[in-house]
């Protein structure tokens, strides 16, 4: 069963952030709130984590995990951001978009895109994110907490925060609850690899992304 840790969604407590980091570091697997849903994720540089959410979310190693960061300047360490990049991602940062750029050297392999060698990368507005990531000093891996039931279908993105606390309380080892409710709606994902920026997904926050592309175009 999973260990829960309650935050104040505005201030979380630091000794619990310590507490979850730490877990972390170790390998251990989470379901947490974000700016836009709940995520299953883990600490990016703990292999055996990455491979437990791929199995969780049952994701072929050719399907790309998305991570989070805590900034625009700790992007720049994990992908390369052209100047064009740079001016929408500045912009954006942070909210609900997830920005698809080349990955550098530091993005584990089994994260990336393998045949483009592309990763998404996220900068979330959201507090008790942003506590794990300054504490953990590492990106933290961030999947949509929805699993394919027999059907192949995906119910737990709609669930209630009990029932889905309970739908994953044996797959994950921490679950935090920072007392809001689940969202339903995903981030907007921009494909910023080339010069032109394309909009492969819109979801929260589409609307200012529409308005800050259309002088672009």
């Amino acid at each position: 069963m999973a260990t829960i840790y309650s935050l104040h969604p505005q201030n979380p407590q630091q000794r619990t952030i310590d507490e979850i980091c730490n877990a972390l570091r170790r390998g251990s697997v989470m379901l947490y709130p974000t700016d836009t849903v709940y995520a299953i994720g883990c600490d990016l540089n703990s292999k055996s984590a990455v491979e437990r959410v791929r199995q969780l979310k049952q994701l072929s190693n050719d399907k790309p995990l998305t991570f989070l960061c805590s900034s625009l300047s700790n992007i720049s360490e994990y992908a390369i951001v052209s100047d064009s990049a740079y001016r929408i991602m500045k912009h954006l940062i942070p909210g609900p978009y997830t920005f698809l750029l080349p990955a550098t050297k530091l993005v584990p392999k089994l994260v990336m895109n393998p045949k483009r060698k592309t990763t998404g990368i996220r900068v979330p507005d959201h507090a008790v994110c942003q506590a794990i990531l300054q504490t953990l000093g590492n990106p933290i891996i961030s999947s949509s907490a929805h699993l394919p039931d027999e059907e192949g279908e995906f119910p737990t993105l709609k669930l209630e925060k009990a029932k889905l606390f309970d739908a994953l309380d044996k797959s994950v080892d921490i679950i935090i609850d920072d007392d809001s409710d689940p969202g339903v709606e995903v981030s907007t994902i921009l494909d910023l690899t080339e010069e032109e920026p394309v909009v492969v997904r819109k979801g929260l926050g589409w609307e200012e992304v529409e308005h800050w592309l259309t002088p672009l175009s």
